[in-house]
């Protein structure tokens, strides 16, 4: 009898449209999202950058929601743009080298909720940044500290447009 409940309940929620085990916070009515290849803007430009961003935020979007991914218009809109991405040393040591680096990444992001214009935002700034020791070198350690960040943004991407905590 338990079961059954629960069931229900599952069922009950999940067909609402409105919540989800991911969190995500969705007008019922919202069916597809638009997410737009994010250009690099960034003084330095790391060629693959916005390709794996665009496809992590379309995966998460795909794999945590219901909603359809549109190559135009779309109930929910997501342009970013890459405009920021640096390595910068850190905790100098006394013989003027550093110990640790950071790769820094920052997007802006602009959404448009068709259906809840009071969610729309523009131009907010997301930073995210993994440090790595300077002992490595930056080429070998690149494409795994990227994935780690791109993996970040992309939650804070889902959170700031979606998830309303």
């Amino acid at each position: 009898m338990t079961l059954l409940f629960l069931t229900f309940i599952i069922l009950s929620l999940g067909g609402c449209g409105i919540y989800s085990f991911s969190g995500a916070s969705i007008p019922a009515e919202a069916k597809t999202i638009n997410i737009a290849y994010f250009e690099n803007k960034a003084a330095l430009v790391e060629p693959s950058l916005g390709q794996i961003l665009t496809d992590k935020l379309k995966n998460r979007f795909s794999s945590q929601t219901q909603l359809n991914i549109t190559e135009t218009g779309g109930d929910l809109q997501i342009v970013g743009i890459i405009t920021e991405y640096k390595t910068d040393p850190l905790a100098i040591q006394p013989d003027q080298t550093a110990a640790l680096n950071r790769l820094t990444i920052t997007v802006e992001v602009n959404f448009v909720n068709v259906y809840d214009p009071s969610k729309d935002f523009k131009s907010s700034k997301i930073t995210r940044y993994e440090d790595y020791p300077s002992s490595e070198n930056f080429v070998d350690v690149q494409d795994a500290l990227i994935s780690v960040i791109a993996e970040a943004l992309v939650d804070d991407i889902f959170n700031a447009t979606v998830v309303n905590w």
